[in-house]
C-alpha cells in the first residue's frame, strides 16, 4: 500500500488568524485617525475555490481499480498508514527451471487460458498481514535478529500442485517442496514468533511450501486438477 500522503489539517486557530489579518488589511490607514474614531466594520474576504478544493483528493477513499493489478481482489480493505506485508524466501531461477516453466505453462493454459506467469518467484513463510508504518523498522529488525544464525540448507520442489488463496479469489500452479520441508518449518517457527510479538496472524498449521509458477483470477481448480494435473506431473 502507499504511504500516508501529506494532508492539510483544518485548524480553526489558523483560520481566525487569517481572518484577523484580512480584516486589518481591509481597514483604512490608521496614521491620521483619532483613537475615538470607530473603525469600519471588517469584512471577510472570499476564499478562492482553488483553496477550498485543495485537499479534497486526500480525504477521499482511494479507488480500488482491479484492472490496474490484473483483476486481483483485496483480501482486506485499504487503510492509510497500513502496509500489506508478508515474509518469503526469494527463489532465483536457473536455466532448467525456466525450461520447465516454458513446458508446463503452455500446457496448463490449454485448460485455463487466463493463466499468467508469475513476475517473480518465492516461497512464502507467512500469511499476508497488515503493518502500521511505525512498526516496519522494528518488525524487520526482529526478523533479522532471529534469522541471522539460521544455517543454510538445500531443498527440492518438483511436485506440481494446484493452490488457491483462502478466499478462493486466485488460483496458482506451483511446485511443492518435497525435501527440505522440516527446515522450512523451522524458519516459519521463527517468523511466527515475530508475528506474535506484533500481535499478527501466524502461518498455517500444516503448510505446503511451494514455488508458484503461474496464477489466474478466480477458483480454477476444477479444470486444472485431475487430467491436467496428471499431465503436468508427467511432463
Amino acid at each position: 500500500m502507499s504511504a500516508a500522503p501529506l494532508v492539510g489539517y483544518s485548524s480553526s486557530g489558523s483560520e481566525d488568524e487569517d481572518e484577523a489579518e484580512a480584516g486589518a488589511q481591509a481597514r483604512p490607514g490608521t496614521g491620521g485617525c483619532r483613537r475615538t474614531q470607530s473603525p469600519l466594520p471588517s469584512q471577510r474576504l472570499p476564499v478562492p475555490d482553488s483553496v477550498l478544493h485543495m485537499f479534497l483528493d486526500t480525504e477521499e477513499e482511494p479507488e480500488d481499480d482491479r484492472e490496474k493489478h490484473g483483476g486481483r481482489v483485496r483480501t482486506f480493505p485499504h487503510e492509510r498508514g497500513n502496509w500489506a506485508t508478508h515474509v518469503y524466501v526469494p527463489y532465483e531461477t536457473g536455466e532448467e527451471f525456466l525450461d520447465l516453466l516454458d513446458m508446463l505453462l503452455p500446457h496448463a493454459q490449454t485448460y485455463v487460458p487466463r493463466l499468467v506467469q508469475m513476475e517473480a518467484f518465492h516461497l512464502s513463510l507467512s500469511q499476508s498481514v497488515v503493518l502500521r508504518h511505525h512498526w516496519i523498522l522494528p518488525f524487520v529488525q526482529a526478523l533479522k535478529d532471529r534469522m541471522a544464525t539460521f544455517p543454510r540448507f538445500f531443498f527440492t520442489a518438483n511436485r506440481v500442485k494446484i493452490y488457491t488463496n483462502q478466499e478462493k479469489t486466485r488460483t496458482f500452479v506451483g511446485l511443492e517442496v518435497t525435501s527440505g520441508h522440516a527446515q522450512f518449518l523451522d524458519l516459519v517457527s521463527e517468523v511466527d514468533r515475530v508475528m506474535e510479538e506484533f500481535d499478527l496472524t501466524t502461518f498455517y498449521q500444516d503448510p505446503s511450501f511451494h514455488v508458484s509458477l503461474a496464477w489466474c483470477v478466480g477458483d480454477a481448480r476444477l479444470p486444472l486438477e485431475g487430467r491436467c494435473l496428471r499431465e503436468l506431473q508427467l511432463g
